[in-house]
């Protein structure tokens, strides 16, 4: 089972190692230890806002006692000039943590939106959006949570904890057959199976498997439509491959129950933030 608040906290670790290290130079050199100092976080763009918690723990390595007053929750939809945070701490805890802060909370607020705009365009319909494994290198468990906060769903954390059998094992096994019997050998019932499909009858197969998932790999709507009729209801279904916002409402009333996007987390645009000290109130 993921521990998130572990996998944070090794993230955080990494991340003050490679910007931090043996300290700040410049802000030690300048910044007397006792001076304090109030900050706003504002918004620059319009979104989905993410990534506050986990700023607060970056902030919170530097000082426990910050004074931490948010003015929006992850989730929220924020637009440009509002300013979502303010705090109080050390000029030096300021200084120290605002790249890193800011860098995680843009780049999970960028997630977070996209995440809202493709769950936008399945509003109505009985299919959830679901992300990939295609995240950052270290910074999964933050990639995730940003699609959630943008109202998506997260598919397996990582290979630990559900079975994907993708192309590739079904090759090297001999078939959908003796892949997902291969697996059953070993793994226990409470861990969810998934095949990945690229033909009708590999769809055939898979479902009288009885498997939980069944992935239709670059299908066009017809052949979903199809595969969908074949399935029967025996197992859920998850579209893939190409996905983008103009196809999703298209292939949602192919009656699929998940449609999973890798551009949620592998091309990111971060949506932008600014961090300013202010005069205290």
């Amino acid at each position: 089972m993921v521990n998130e608040n572990e996998l944070i906290e090794r993230m955080l670790d990494i991340a003050f190692d490679e910007d931090i290290a043996t300290g700040d130079i410049t802000t030690n050199s300048i910044i007397a230890h006792s001076e304090m100092a109030v900050a706003e976080l504002r918004m620059k763009a319009d979104g989905v806002i993410s990534g506050l918690a986990v700023a607060k723990r970056v902030f919170e390595r530097l000082d426990k006692n910050i004074e931490w007053q948010p003015m929006a929750q992850d989730g929220d939809s924020v637009h440009r000039g509002q300013v979502i945070l303010r705090i109080r701490a050390g000029y030096r805890t300021l200084l120290q943590g605002e790249r890193l802060a800011l860098n995680l909370m843009q780049r999970m607020s960028g997630i977070a939106t996209e995440t809202a705009r493709y769950v936008a365009e399945l509003r109505g319909t009985h299919t959830h959006l679901l992300d990939t494994r295609k995240t950052a290198p270290g910074l999964r468990i933050c990639d995730k949570m940003a699609v959630r906060h943008g109202g998506g769903l997260n598919h397996r954390m990582g290979l630990h904890d559900m079975v994907l059998i993708k192309d590739n094992h079904i090759k090297a096994a001999g078939g959908i057959t003796a892949a997902v019997q291969a697996v059953r050998r070993v793994t226990p019932v409470s861990i969810k199976i998934e095949v990945e499909t690229t033909t009708l009858d590999e769809v055939r197969e898979a479902a009288d498997l009885l498997v939980d998932v069944i992935m239709l790999d670059n299908m066009d709507n017809e052949t979903m439509a199809e595969a969908v009729s074949i399935i029967g209801g025996r197992c859920r279904t998850e579209a893939s491959g190409n996905m983008n916002r103009e196809r999703l409402s298209g292939v949602a009333a192919q009656g699929v129950d998940f449609i999973s996007v890798g551009a949620l987390t592998h091309s990111v645009t971060a949506l932008d933030i600014s961090m300013n000290f202010v005069p205290e109130a």
